[in-house]
């Protein structure tokens, strides 16, 4: 197989790579704060019906708890590989 360096390796820069590890966990933030903020507006604030606006607002919700866990396990959590 190809031997191709990883995305760490290519950039090799370490503030970069720290720069976008806490860009991901801000945008995971926004988007459940915008799902949160969708599921406890009130009703006349946006065009949308009550239904539609609470569907959006979980899958909002669930989208950012989803990015938030990839990115801690990505790049906060230390691998047991690394440790030996």
């Amino acid at each position: 197989m190809l031997d191709l360096p990883h995305t760490e390796e290519r950039l090799g820069n370490h503030k970069q790579q720290s720069l976008v590890r806490y860009f991901t966990l801000l945008m995971s933030v926004i988007y459940v704060g915008l799902g949160l903020y969708l599921w406890f507006a009130p009703a006349g604030a946006l065009t949308l019906g009550d239904t539609v606006r609470r569907l959006l607002a979980a899958v909002f919700v669930f989208y950012g708890i989803i990015r938030f866990v990839r990115t801690y396990r990505q790049h906060f959590k230390k691998n047991r590989d690394d440790a030996r």
